[in-house]
């Protein structure tokens, strides 16, 4: 298990209230609460930086039209082995 730090934080008391309530309907801790919400704001980050890493690559380097096309033909016998009844 990894080392644990304990922090202050002020929030307004509108937000305290609303994860009071929402800690308590799911049980968990305060600590568990935030590092729960933490994780995912990080995740959440992380996942954005990486699409926009793609989306910069590929405006760099698209794929070419022969491409698209052998893309388009593969889906379409994948697709046509299909059972749609």
């Amino acid at each position: 298990m990894s080392k644990t730090a304990k922090v202050a934080i002020s929030l307004p008391e509108d937000v305290l209230a609303a994860v009071e309530q929402e800690r308590r309907g799911s049980g968990e801790s305060r600590s568990q609460f935030f590092r729960r919400a933490a994780e995912a704001l990080l995740r959440c980050r992380r996942e954005q930086e990486m699409s926009d890493l793609y989306v910069r690559a590929y405006r760099q380097t698209p794929e070419t039209k022969e491409e698209v096309e052998a893309a388009r033909h593969a889906a379409s016998s994948i697709l046509a082995k299909e059972p749609w009844e």
